[in-house]
């Protein structure tokens, strides 16, 4: 049995590569695949050269190669913009809403944005009433300062 996997141990090193493309798919940290790729090279070179060492040397290279090489260009083409995606309360800046419950003169009231309540004070101070549409100026903890549109 030992004979058969020495023998077609290149499958072994392409299941290896199958697994960590698989793996990578999960993570999209681009890390995984370049072990995938130094798997499927020594894949190759495990059809003319029966030495191990020899593959695993081989896989150990075009894994480092990868890492230093082709994972910075896959993060650069794939991962585009992700610095400046705004994420949590940053994404609601801008947004406009409606007002549910009527914004006091110098108090608070309730907008709704994207389906979410939230309390909302105006930034003039002045009453909004229900129904008007309003734009997030900046939020403090839970608290959105808004102006009427």
């Amino acid at each position: 049995m030992i004979d058969d996997i020495i023998q077609n141990l290149w499958l072994v090193w392409l299941l290896a590569g199958i697994v960590c493309l698989i793996l990578e798919m999960m993570s999209n940290d681009f890390f995984i695949m370049c072990f995938a790729i130094g798997s499927l090279c020594a894949s190759l070179i495990s059809l003319g050269i029966d030495s191990i060492v020899v593959q695993v040397i081989v896989f150990v290279i075009f894994s480092l190669l990868s890492i230093f090489y082709v994972r910075p260009i896959a993060l650069k083409y794939f991962h585009k913009g992700e610095n400046q995606r705004l994420s949590n309360t940053d994404a609601l800046i801008g947004r406009e809403g409606k007002v549910t419950d009527k914004i006091e003169t110098g108090g608070y009231g309730r907008v709704k944005i994207d389906g979410d309540s939230w309390k909302a004070k105006s930034v003039d101070g002045q009453e909004i009433g229900v129904g008007d549409d309003v734009r997030i100026l900046r939020l403090d903890s839970i608290i959105a300062t808004v102006e009427k549109c």
